[in-house]
């Protein structure tokens, strides 16, 4: 039974080999430490920028020929950019494994990073920027994100400021690329049908001589004074979202209690927040929770979207849940039904190549360590009642609640709502 392992090149690049039985694919993933996080005030967005501008063009082939190759081999390429991390990947059928390989390490290694390329790309950039503001469902999180860590480097979203995308350049680029990309901030992932020594080769090969570049010097957050934001825009129908922050590791002991708390909370039509919310009182077409994790800190998010009406009804029903949980802790049963519940999930999503690929990847990068899907249905098992009440007790308390609403403009939700956890 093969397993999932670690190994490193000679220059001592991480790889990780998560070979699947029989499966039918390859995924090739190579992910660089540094994100948004780490970007100086004056080049906010650079790391999203230069994500898109890699794929451009290359010392060996166009945009259009990294396409016609990787789609001509029956698979896909993208890329990702997050706070702490970027990530470039190719999968392909098992056939064609190797173009996937080719692809992912011309764009790392060759990129040109040309002006003209810059100046293209920088006009896409800033189109999703502005499509994301007009999708509140997306913008939501990026307020939360911002209001949670106010005025601190884990606040800063990943697409950027809009003003200073406009004014990077391709020396700016350069110059980003030159400092991050490269040894110690390579970590290579392999998942399918891979082999080890194999991939263990081609990132020697074509990384190796990366080197000499800067490791992310990052300050631990610290949590802000809650805050209550209203934010308008044109859209009748609004978005909410709460936030409580706990600046801990995410491998410290209070993370697996802290996933089963929002998994209670709000995963599922099942939840708690979705049966009472949803559909006992009709306040709101959606909501749910989610454990929005860092290195060294995280948040419990919750939610939502109603009309104006019901905003501050949603809220005072939302708060319900919360204290009711909090006071009274689990039904008879509820536990167990939880943690099968978030067992399937991660049993599904490890069937599939890419949602592996990018989950182990994840995982490592925030924590250094690589999880077995054994292990992690163990660490499930093992979350006890004691522990998620520990950590709801903790976090769930009005001292720690950040709360964002985004909607038409309206000046009874420009004040405050008291919220009562």
């Amino acid at each position: 039974m093969t397993k999932i392992s670690i190994s490193t090149t000679d220059a001592g690049i991480p790889v990780i080999t998560d070979p699947i039985a029989n499966s039918k694919s390859s995924g090739y993933l190579v992910m660089v430490n540094t994100g948004s996080r780490d970007e100086k005030k004056n080049v906010l967005g650079i790391s999203h920028l230069l994500e898109h501008v890699v794929f451009r063009s290359t010392k060996t082939r166009s945009s259009y020929q990294m396409a016609k190759e990787i789609e001509g081999a029956g698979g896909m390429m993208n890329a990702f950019t997050g706070k702490e991390y970027t990530g470039f990947y190719g999968l392909t059928i098992n056939e064609t494994s190797d173009v996937a390989k080719e692809m992912v390490s011309d764009i790392l290694a060759n990129p040109l990073i040309g002006d003209e390329d810059t100046e293209m790309e920088k006009k896409i950039v800033l189109q999703e920027l502005s499509m994301i503001k007009n999708d509140p469902g997306s913008y939501i999180y990026d307020l939360i994100d911002e209001t949670v860590w106010k005025g601190q480097e884990l606040g800063q979203g990943e697409g950027g400021d809009e003003d200073i995308v406009a004014n990077l350049n391709y020396r700016d680029l350069r110059e980003y690329y030159a400092e991050k990309y490269g040894i110690p901030n390579f970590a290579v992932f392999a998942v399918g049908d891979v082999d080890e020594d194999e991939t263990v080769s081609w990132a020697s090969e074509n990384f190796d001589d990366m080197k000499g570049k800067s490791k992310p010097s990052r300050k631990p957050p610290t949590i802000p004074k809650p805050e209550y934001r209203f934010v308008s825009n044109s859209s009748d129908h609004y978005q909410i979202a709460l936030g409580f922050p706990i600046c801990e590791s995410a491998d410290s002991e209070f993370s697996m209690p802290m996933s089963m708390l929002s998994a209670t909370l709000g995963s599922g039509t099942s939840s708690r927040l979705f049966q009472e919310v949803r559909e006992k009182n009709a306040l709101v077409y959606s909501v749910y929770s989610s454990n929005l994790k860092s290195t060294d800190a995280s948040y419990l998010g919750m939610f939502m979207s109603s009309t104006q009406e019901n905003v501050e009804k949603s809220l005072n029903a939302t708060s319900k849940v919360v204290r009711t949980f909090v006071n009274e802790g689990f039904e008879e049963g509820e536990l167990e039904r939880v943690k099968r519940m978030v067992k399937g999930e991660i049993i599904r999503s490890h069937e599939s190549t890419a949602r592996r690929m990018t989950a182990v990847a994840r995982e490592y990068m925030l924590t250094g360590k690589l999880y077995t899907l054994e292990k992690k249905l163990s660490d499930i098992d093992a979350t006890t009642e004691e522990d998620i009440m520990k950590i709801a007790s903790k976090v769930l308390c009005s001292d720690y609640l950040n709360t964002v609403i985004l909607g038409e403009e309206s000046k009874e939700l420009k004040e405050p709502i008291v919220i009562d956890i």
